[in-house]
């Protein structure tokens, strides 16, 4: 890594496709000595438009895990803002370290002077690990940066539309799946209750369905029982999908929650949930339509928040979003159609048209070029 202090950025891939990157664009690992800042900044597509994604705060084992957790998150991003209809690419930063102990101004600023090197190829939100008040430091230094207070010109906490998509994407599944939108009556069970699973359990609650949680987190578990103190509480994630008559399973913490132990045990006959990367490997999409389970693509239903973030960047309009975000709902049903048009699991439908779009634009920058 190379210090960025003077804006200097070691780019471990550059412009175009490299065998050992997925496609992505271009991968950057970034370092400030003085701040303590270690972060990586990929970005897989440009070819809707300036890559567009959130920055995660997690302390990784080794920097190796950061730049997967990178790559991955990134290409998920191209596709997720292709299904939300964006003029946007994809593109995700990480910062390795435990936020809750080296998070200091300086090092956000630091990070702020990085992505204004990239000169906005890629345009920043919050993710896990960080916070509107973060995004607000590191506009100070970046004009590329989104989810920044309403005070400093933003739309502020942007969990609320993502949780608002989720639950659209969820009555979409139901609707698909049992003739009825309605989640009245319903036991969903939410792993992770944090920004975006507690007000997904407000839906829900609102809605008059069970809710069965469960968080890593204490304080994230009792924030949720004090605003609904009749939802039970699992012990563990395991616990949890194994609960009897579960009819929703949503997965709203880190990724990889759907491996082959999961799907083995759940019970659920509907996963629809705002983690990213839900699958934990390529076959599990699979494994969950041969064993009657719909997943909902979780790109597709967890856009919310970038709807309100790409938004930002026009003069944000809270209501404007809402309604596209509603539009979540119409949004999965397709996909479960081309599904069942096609043959193939909804996660297959979902990236075959993800993909035709990015091709599309592809083919029209390649025109306006010429």
């Amino acid at each position: 890594m190379t210090d960025v202090a003077d804006g200097v950025l070691h780019t471990l891939f550059g412009s175009g496709q490299h065998p050992d990157q997925g496609g992505h664009e271009q991968v950057v690992l970034c370092q400030d000595r003085a701040s303590g800042l270690k972060a990586v900044i990929a970005i897989h597509s440009t070819a809707l438009g300036p890559a567009l994604g959130g920055t995660r705060f997690h302390p990784y084992g080794s920097e190796e895990d950061a730049v997967r957790d990178a790559l991955n998150l990134s290409r998920g991003m191209s596709y997720k803002n292709a299904m939300a209809g964006l003029d946007h690419g994809g593109g995700k930063a990480v910062i390795m370290g435990d936020p809750e102990r080296i998070k200091t101004e300086e090092l956000l600023l630091a990070y702020g002077r990085a992505l204004a090197t990239l000169g906005g190829r890629y345009v920043t939100a919050c993710d896990v690990g960080t916070y509107v008040a973060d995004m607000d430091v590191v506009a100070r230094e970046c004009q590329w940066t989104t989810g920044r207070s309403p005070e400093r010109g933003g739309a502020g906490d942007s969990s609320v539309l993502t949780a608002f998509g989720v639950y659209q994407g969820m009555r979409a599944s139901a609707a698909h799946l049992w003739g009825d939108p309605g989640l009245g009556g319903r036991t969903v069970g939410v792993a992770g209750v944090g920004k975006v699973g507690r007000h997904l359990v407000g839906h829900l609650r609102e809605e008059g369905a069970r809710v069965v949680i469960t968080d890593v987190r204490d304080e994230s578990v009792r924030r949720v029982l004090d605003e609904h103190p009749e939802v039970v509480v699992a012990a563990d994630t395991d616990e949890l999908i194994r609960t009897p008559n579960l009819d929703v399973y949503a997965p709203c913490a880190l990724g990889g929650a759907l491996d082959d132990a999961a799907v083995s045990a759940l019970t659920a006959t509907v996963v629809c949930g705002a983690a990213n990367n839900q699958l934990a490997h390529p076959g599990v999409e699979k494994d969950l339509a041969d064993r009657g389970v719909l997943y909902a693509p979780d790109y597709v239903v967890n856009a919310g928040g970038v709807i309100q973030v790409a938004d930002e960047l026009h003069g944000f309009d809270f209501e404007r979003c809402r309604a596209k975000a509603a539009g979540i709902f119409d949004t999965t049903l397709s996909i479960f159609a081309r599904a069942k048009e096609d043959g193939i699991p909804p996660a297959a439908a979902a990236d075959r048209i993800a993909e035709q779009r990015m091709a599309e634009g592809r083919g029209t920058v390649r025109a306006a070029a010429g």
